[in-house]
């Protein structure tokens, strides 16, 4: 393909991009249609078998791998290109490529003679619950002429049936039909399993329930067929328009791969532009079990309170562009704006990648009365609201709307207060198998008790402070006082368990992890003191800054050249990102002296590898989330590096899927563990929440053994557990 240079001028959201083919950057893979774990698919770029970033010549992907293919050809003056897919006709000549948070945007030249734009909008309103409750997605299509002359042209786009289904041998069923606004299909998979997904055990799947549906404006220009891919594709291709054929033939997804199929017979195209609107979307009527102070109950999605059925919610969002592209746009210029202000066009190159993402792993439900935004742990394990997931994800949440946080953590207060859950410490997860938010009343969860308990009063803390919701912190103050005398005897010295990194392995005495375990302490202590809890606000406090000056004598390898905090107590030879020092940053409780900052960020760029700093000393990988919560907390010039080798990363990687938040920092490639689409990279957002301030060299906590606070007799078992562990 030739490849003009362009300056790729995000007009939309108000910024310039750079003269190059791809701005800002060119990602791992291209969100198409984004907007939940199940309507999520891809164009994968990177060279491990992507496109290079070509929307033609490749079929889109769900965020599995999966083939959803979507297919676009245009017909110019008899001759046909395709723009989308490779339903099997020339590749139309794409000349840049742009996205924003909530865009995808593709510039084609055919022929010198026509322009097309094709741009993908998925909806990210955060401030406006109904409509970010739909499962829907915009592709819009501008065709013009260029060359001063009026040119012929046709449009064609289908979807195939793989939409609705996993497996290919699934049988599925359709139908066609209008509504007031839109021409539609919907495609559904015939034997509906609810709640379950086309892979488990392992929690990667496609849903087994629900329909998608396809539509357009209809109109006297609009052509519709339905039937087996090389048929309608072909009829396409010989005479620009479709026949009205209905294939009436119910079947397996890979028997004669059926696909539903527009055309727009444009005519006459100038040099004003000719729009075409599509919606593709997922209608489920159930869409999470949940355990709750209820019992065990299915609740729909959140749309279903809004709308009288499906098609109403469909003909709502066709018709609603206007607004759904302000609303977007809205949000896309002021994450430019904040994103260049905080760390430039680097940093934007990645917050503005993440959004989607971040978003299309988590659905609303429940009712206006009482609404829970739950989240699939994609990837990783396919795990309902884990905590430790939750948690990186949290910034962009604060970030767009901190209401949202509190739907999130209400399920988990929910479960946990109804008795659901035996153990002192907080749970990991609300169920193995997203959507199936059934808890774990056996306690048998994943278990890293130190690292969810300073999750669960962290982010609590985070919520009330930014919403100004102190009864919040009334309503649940028994269970986290709870969780914080948890804390108080297990986070100085953690024993040998797992942190929310746990594809790295158990590790006792982890320096971060005890940090985060004394920050929660912390919290808890500030907490109190929001409530009215003086006497335990200040036993809170106290114990959290004695233990953070122990934790300085027992973490810190104060003899290295340079110094700086080890992977776990005692291994000097050892390091790692503390990237749950933002925490302290993120709450201002000021607990970590100013040194300690100033020394983690001295010390990293002498361990940089070319695609960033490994997470730690036990391998050469990172993750892109704890690379953005650590820079969040350094001054410009290594915040700068850490955003420079992560965006670097994110343009040269040879990974081809969704955001992969783990990789290698010298291969650039996955390092045997693959995490793709994850919510986590909400965490690059930490920058944004929470940006470091300018170190005042504030001194250290005096060393040595001090009390400990908490109850009596907790000072020396701790100070015996801590000498036996350390042997």
């Amino acid at each position: 393909m030739k490849l003009l240079s362009v300056v790729a001028a995000a007009c939309a959201v108000g910024y310039a991009a750079a003269a190059s083919l791809f701005s800002p950057a060119r990602p791992p893979a291209i969100p198409l249609a984004v907007k939940s774990p199940y309507l999520s698919t891809w164009l994968s770029v990177g060279s491990d078998g992507g496109s290079g970033g070509y929307l033609a010549g490749q079929w889109p992907v769900h965020w599995t791998g999966k083939t959803t293919a979507w297919s676009g050809m245009i017909r110019v003056d008899g001759t046909v290109y395709q723009w989308m897919g490779n339903p099997g006709a020339p590749n139309a000549d794409q000349v840049s490529f742009i996205y924003t948070s909530t865009q995808s945007i593709f510039t084609f030249i055919i022929e010198k003679k026509v322009q097309l734009i094709v741009t993908f909008l998925s909806p990210v309103t955060p401030l406006d619950l109904k409509r970010q409750s739909l499962e829907f997605s915009y592709m819009t299509v501008d065709v013009s002429s260029i060359d001063g002359k009026t040119h012929d042209v046709k449009l064609y786009t289908d979807i195939s049936a793989e939409w609705a289904a996993g497996e290919q041998d699934a049988i599925v069923e359709w139908s066609q039909d209008d509504t007031r606004h839109t021409a539609y299909y919907k495609v559904s998979r015939r034997d509906q399993i609810a709640f379950s997904e086309s892979d488990e055990p392992d929690g990667n799947g496609m849903a087994d329930w629900g329909s998608i549906f396809y539509a357009s404006d209809h109109g006297r220009l609009l052509t519709q067929a339905v039937g087996q891919d090389s048929v309608v594709r072909g009829m396409f291709k010989d005479r620009g328009i479709l026949n009205g054929t209905f294939d009436t033939q119910f079947r397996a997804v890979n028997d004669r791969w059926p696909v539903f199929a527009f055309s727009h017979n444009i005519g006459n195209v100038g040099s004003q532009a000719f729009n075409a609107r599509f919606t593709i979307g997922l209608t489920q009527r159930q869409a999470v079990q949940f355990l709750g102070a209820q019992g065990l109950v299915s609740l729909p999605p959140l749309w279903t309170n809004y709308f009288a059925d499906e098609l109403e919610a469909l003909d709502f969002f066709h018709n609603d562009f206007t607004n759904m592209q302000s609303i977007s746009t809205d949000l896309d210029r002021k994450v430019a704006a904040d994103s260049i202000a905080a760390g430039g066009m680097n940093y934007l190159a990645i917050t503005s990648l993440s959004v989607r993402q971040a978003f299309g792993a988590t659905e609303l439900v429940g009712n206006k009365d009482k609404t829970y935004l739950f989240m699939k742990e994609i990837s990783s394990n396919g795990n309902t609201q884990t905590v430790d997931v939750v948690f990186p994800l949290h910034p962009i949440i604060l970030y767009t709307n901190p209401d949202l946080l509190r739907l999130m953590l209400d399920p988990l207060f929910e479960n946990q207060e109804s008795g659901h859950y035996p153990n002192r410490w907080s749970i990991h997860d609300l169920g193995s198998h997203f959507p199936n938010a059934t808890g774990h009343s056996d306690g048998s969860d994943e278990s890293m008790p130190v690292e969810e308990c300073g999750n669960m009063l962290i982010m609590t803390l985070a919520y009330a402070q930014r919403a100004n919701d102190i009864n919040y912190l009334k309503q649940h103050y028994k269970i986290l006082q709870q969780w914080a005398g948890f804390l108080i005897d297990d986070s100085l010295i953690p024993a040998n368990q797992l942190s929310t990194d746990d594809f790295a392995g158990r590790l006792q005495n982890q320096t971060n992890l005890a940090l985060k375990g004394i920050i929660g302490i912390g919290a808890m202590g500030e907490i109190a003191k929001l409530t009215g809890n003086a006497d335990d606000a200040a036993r809170y406090s106290s114990t959290a800054k004695s233990y953070i000056a122990q934790w300085q004598q027992l973490g810190i390898a104060r003899d290295a050249n340079p110094p700086h905090t080890t992977l776990n107590y005692g291994n000097n030879d050892s390091h790692g990102l503390l990237y749950n020092l933002w925490c302290d940053q993120e709450l201002k409780l000021g607990l970590v002296p100013q040194e300690v900052y100033k020394m983690q960020c001295d010390f990293y760029p002498t361990v940089r590898n070319k695609y960033g700093v490994a997470l730690d000393t036990r391998h050469t990988w990172t993750k892109g989330d704890w690379e953005m919560f650590t820079a969040a907390t350094c001054p410009p010039s290594t915040r700068d590096m850490f955003i420079s080798d992560l965006a670097a990363w994110i343009s040269t990687t040879p990974t081809n899927r969704p955001l992969t938040d783990l990789y290698d920092t010298i291969t650039g490639d996955f390092p045997g563990v693959l995490f793709t689409a994850r919510p986590v990279m909400g965490g690059t957002f930490a920058l944004l929440v929470a940006p470091a301030t300018p170190f005042q060299g504030k001194k250290r906590a005096a060393p040595g053994a001090v009390d400990l606070g908490g109850t009596e007799g907790t000072g020396a078992s701790l100070r015996r557990k801590r000498n036996r562990r350390l042997q």
